[in-house]
């Protein structure tokens, strides 16, 4: 996410985004923060899932980059590794961006980014990302949560949804990058806890708003074992 103007920028990105093919909502907001989740079906397997999302000049929109080339973006998947981006300068001059620092890493299942992204990164606010990955019968269901907290000059109803709109483009664009977004039934979307739920959802006692609370987001696909 990148505007260089902090005035209205929530709602130029609001503006300017076309709707995701993920599910995603604002699952809650205060004055302090928010919390936004996405899913998303593919027909790949989690490794494979996990090679791309290491990949992110290949899924990353341009249109939320600091230099405007997705070429620039590079993922170092270890714990304290970088999400980051080089800024090419004025006569050969590099520069660069941390997007975000990875502080959990398991592949094929969850990575967990710390990271206000975009315009954020010039508030104090904190922004954790987590994706988790769950196999599928038909492949692979992937999940963004994005927790976002603390003091920022923004008006949350209005930054809430337009951050939502964002990180469904990056999701819509892993999917898209791993052959496509599957279809899903109507008739499979299920509220509350799902049966086959990943590993991670175990935990959400321990971390409301984050697992527990999307759970009606992945849909129940049994596993292939």
């Amino acid at each position: 996410m990148h505007l260089k103007r902090i005035s209205g920028a929530a709602l130029l990105l609001a503006a300017s985004l076309a709707a995701a093919s993920v599910e995603a909502k604002v699952i809650d907001q205060s004055d302090i923060g928010f919390t936004v989740a996405h899913t998303a079906q593919v027909a790949a397997s989690p490794d494979d899932v996990w090679k791309m999302l290491r990949l992110p000049d290949k899924w990353w929109s341009k249109e939320h980059s600091w230099s405007g080339d997705a070429a620039n973006f590079w993922l170092d998947s270890q714990a304290g590794g970088c999400f980051c981006e080089k800024l090419p300068g004025a006569g050969g001059a590099m520069g660069s961006v941390q997007h975000a620092r990875i502080i959990f890493a398991k592949p094929g299942e969850m990575m967990r980014l710390s990271g206000a992204f975009g315009p954020l990164q010039g508030e104090a606010v904190t922004g954790t990302l987590t994706i988790q990955i769950k196999p599928t019968a038909a492949g692979s269901a992937i999940r963004f949560d994005y927790v976002v907290g603390g003091y920022m000059r923004f008006k949350v109803a209005d930054v809430a949804p337009a951050v939502d709109k964002v990180l469904g483009e990056q999701l819509a664009g892993l999917a898209k990058a791993l052959g496509g977004s599957l279809a899903v039934a109507p008739d499979e979307k299920k509220g509350g806890e799902a049966k086959d739920a990943p590993a991670s959802d175990e935990r959400a006692g321990s971390e409301p708003g984050l697992d527990a609370a999307v759970a009606d987001l992945v849909e129940d696909v049994p596993r292939n074992d």
